[in-house]
């Protein structure tokens, strides 16, 4: 049973809470939009920019040949929150004839044991050996 609405942020939600992800701190979390084209990608991007919001954007042409700008923003990953930045973002790239096409997490946060190396044992605060 989650402890997360039913849909897809729920869903990504409780993987990462499942993954031991502690969502009551705050996570860098990447929103992808995606573009017909460089062209409008580029317009997003520079338009983004002047927003002088918080938060990183990269332009990456992905591995479905789209054009994308991954907006990294930090924040704790709580299902009202994220939702309305997904439709803030979608309603933005809309003026550049892109979409929101979803988010996710950076991978090797703090707390993140997913991605750690493949050692013998899990770390903690008094462990050694460096992330």
């Amino acid at each position: 049973m989650s402890q997360f609405p039913d849909d897809g942020n729920g869903d990504m939600l409780q993987a990462m809470a499942d993954a031991g992800l502690d969502l009551t701190q705050s996570l860098a979390l990447d929103f992808y939009l995606v573009f017909p084209n460089r062209d409008k990608a580029e317009m997003a991007l520079n338009a983004l920019t002047a927003l002088d919001q918080p938060g990183e954007v990269e332009l990456n042409f992905n591995d479905l040949e789209q054009w994308e700008l991954i907006v990294s923003l930090t924040m704790v990953p709580e299902h009202a929150t994220v939702t309305a930045k997904e439709a803030e973002l979608d309603k933005f790239a809309k003026k550049f004839g892109g979409h929101n096409d979803g988010w996710g997490v950076m991978q090797n946060q703090d707390g993140d044991d997913e991605f750690a190396d493949d050692d013998d044992h899990d770390c903690d605060d008094h462990c050694g050996h460096h992330h």
